[in-house]
């Protein structure tokens, strides 16, 4: 009867080693899906920038463009 004892004994220790750890693992993935979410918010912040400096080369560029015209028409005329 002891050894029986001593087996749940073991048996109860391994379980609550093993929820521990599950546990654990729970933390760290939420831990990683946080990390993710903020790398995401990170990156989608970065894109926006960079599709306002794009418009904005863009915009210089029309101004040079029209600049030049205006001189060129100016030169003509």
């Amino acid at each position: 009867m002891a050894e029986n004892a001593d087996l749940f004994a073991l048996l109860a220790v391994m379980k609550k080693s093993t929820e521990k750890g599950q546990e654990e693992m729970k933390q760290r993935q939420e831990e990683m899906k946080k990390r993710q979410e903020e790398m995401k918010k990170g990156q989608d912040e970065m894109k926006k920038g960079q599709e306002e400096t794009k418009k904005e080369l863009e915009m210089g560029q029309e101004e040079m463009k029209n600049l030049i015209r205006a001189e060129n028409e100016e030169m003509r005329a």
